[in-house]
């Protein structure tokens, strides 16, 4: 491996371009797709773009600064990059709150290829007027955007949008205008719901992900304006999604990573918009789910083969869809997705790449029952009695170790380091004598009871090698007082029992033998989850807190379980 480029400023900026071997994909064997990378490191939030595979002698880019009014007056700031030679291009459209002088930092990558490229400010983020409130102007802002494009002498009125995180969010938002101009997007580690995946998940304010991000955006204020909405009353429908699914009439490729922040989203707007869109959007979306969070993962590293290149995969689907070139790219699988694996174990099964029609896979949903001493079986539990209790006290939360994190360590860190803490429960497989598989989502159902009105329920899935190393692969939480729904709250009354279920997102892994699986349980994870002060009174309105008495029961009257889907294997290897 060889590195090309290396390019840093004081605003904590980092390009790395590395050059590795390029290996051909057949259709119907794993893929193994070994190409160039390049990491994006914005201040503490991070994101992964990728560079050009094959390096081309750099072209002289013409460049043009505008100012874009918006229908309302407002000024955007726009930069724009031309190909050399007599247009009209295509245009690729980059919407961004991070600065457009570094989004633009690879635009000959984009013009070499004879793509005119624009990127542009967002509302009252650096060079652009007007108030920034994030991600509530993009819609329209976008749509006004896109139009003013293909109005331009340089464009030929083909639009697609680029981005990851925050720029693919605003090209998501911008797709549910459908601009008449607008013909495809590439979006990236986006989410699909404001309410379900992004501010919350399960009802518990995702700490980690939304203070440290906004205080840095300059935009605090947005905190209390979540938490005011912490019961869903629909204030936040302009950015969902899945309401949204059937207005949206173009093609989207979703780039997701299964550590991602949000890679349910990604998941989730691909099968939605493949089975209801619009127009072309039906029928015409496409998949890649990675072993990937919002950045560098700790502590595990994932073969070389593993890197995708998505500047050079946006460019043929920009390629196929705006200049109209038959490169066989809607010919391939809708799905790619890597199948994660023992990283210790070269020889393992898993750690490959492979392709399917649809989402989600064939798999078979199996229980696994939690079961007293800290089992975890196919068997479900005869007991008439079974529970374990703990107390968790919201002054000495259980700190976050790994996960789908922004701002802290992410991925599939091992879970030992939280110590013998007497408010996690761990319920565990005996030794696999054969691989599993597991491609799909995964739910946690826990039959539990508090002595607190409300208190939240944690579960994570864990693969643990033989070395014991305790490594995480999904996490999650619910809140008891929105177990019937987000809209309205129901308290809990002491003593009674209660059904909890606990969406843990989607994943791709072979549990390798010798190996155990895991299921861990207990009521915080901080600063991933705001930690819930078990008093029942509206989020964060005061700080008092309480302890709770947690039970969760696991009996024949009461089988607490974790719905697996599995895949069908014969010696680590589909049939």
């Amino acid at each position: 491996m060889q590195i090309t480029r290396r390019v840093s400023n004081n605003d904590g900026l980092t390009v790395k371009l590395f050059r590795v071997p390029r290996h051909r994909v057949t259709q119907g064997t794993p893929l193994r797709v070994v190409i160039a990378v390049a990491i994006i490191t914005l201040g503490s939030l991070t994101a992964v773009i990728n560079a050009q595979s094959t390096q081309q002698a750099p072209a002289r880019t013409n460049t043009l600064d505008q100012i874009v009014a918006m229908r309302d007056g407002v000024k955007l700031a726009t930069s724009i990059f031309l190909p050399q030679g007599k247009g009209p291009w295509p245009v690729v459209l980059v919407r961004t709150p991070y600065g457009k002088d570094l989004q633009a930092t690879g635009n000959t990558l984009w013009t070499n290829r004879e793509f005119a490229l624009v990127v542009q400010d967002c509302r009252g983020s650096f060079k652009s007027e007007g108030e920034y409130r994030p991600f509530m102007t993009d819609h329209v802002d976008g749509y006004d955007t896109i139009e003013w494009i293909a109005k331009q002498p340089w464009s030929n009125g083909k639009v697609g949008m680029y981005g990851a995180s925050a720029m693919g969010i605003a090209a998501n938002l911008a797709s549910m205008m459908n601009p008449p101009h607008l013909v495809a997007n590439f979006v990236m580690v986006a989410r699909a719901s404001l309410y379900n995946q992004s501010a919350f998940i399960g009802g518990v304010y995702r700490k980690e992900l939304n203070d440290p991000w906004l205080k840095r955006q300059k935009a605090e204020w947005v905190i209390a304006e979540t938490i005011k909405h912490s019961v869903y009353d629909g204030f936040f429908d302009l950015a969902e999604m899945p309401k949204h699914w059937r207005a949206i009439h173009v093609p989207v490729y979703n780039y997701g990573g299964w550590y991602d922040i949000f890679g349910q989203g990604n998941i989730d707007n691909f099968v939605g918009l493949q089975s209801t869109g619009g127009g072309l959007a039906a029928g015409n979306q496409k998949l890649i789910m990675g072993p990937w969070g919002h950045g560098k993962i700790e502590e595990v590293k994932y073969p070389t083969d593993s890197v995708v290149n998505a500047t050079e995969e946006a460019m043929r689907w920009f390629d196929y869809w705006l200049k109209g070139k038959d490169n066989g790219i809607m010919e391939e699988p809708a799905v790619r997705y890597y199948v994660m694996g023992d990283v210790a174990d070269s020889q393992a099964p898993g750690n490959e790449w492979r392709t399917a029609l649809a989402w989600p896979v064939p798999a078979k949903p199996t229980s696994y029952f939690l079961k007293s001493g800290g089992a975890l079986s196919e068997k479900i539990p005869i007991e008439p009695e079974s529970a374990d209790t703990y107390v968790y006290d919201p002054r000495n939360p259980v700190p976050t170790i790994g996960g789908a994190n922004l701002s802290v360590k992410k991925g599939p860190m091992d879970q030992r380091a939280t110590g013998d803490r007497k408010d996690i429960l761990k319920f565990v497989t005996p030794v696999l004598t054969s691989p599993i598989e597991v491609t799909g989502r995964v739910n946690v159902e826990l039959w539990a009871e508090s002595d607190a009105p409300d208190t939240d329920w944690m579960a994570k899935l864990v693969d643990v090698y033989p070395d014991g190393a305790e490594r995480l692969v999904l996490d999650s939480a619910a809140r008891a007082r929105f177990r019937d729904g987000s809209d309205h709250e129901v308290f809990m009354k002491k003593g009674e029992v209660y059904e909890f279920s606990i969406d843990l997102w989607s994943t791709s892994i072979i549990f390798n033998k010798g190996h155990r699986i895991a299921i861990h349980v207990t009521s915080s994870n901080d600063p991933r989850f705001d930690p819930n002060p078990n008093t029942g009174k509206p989020l964060r309105a005061d700080d008092e807190t309480r302890v709770a008495r947690n039970t969760v029961h696991h009996d024949r009257a009461h089988p607490s379980r974790v719905l697996l889907p599995i895949v069908p294997s014969y010696n680590g290897k589909r049939p």
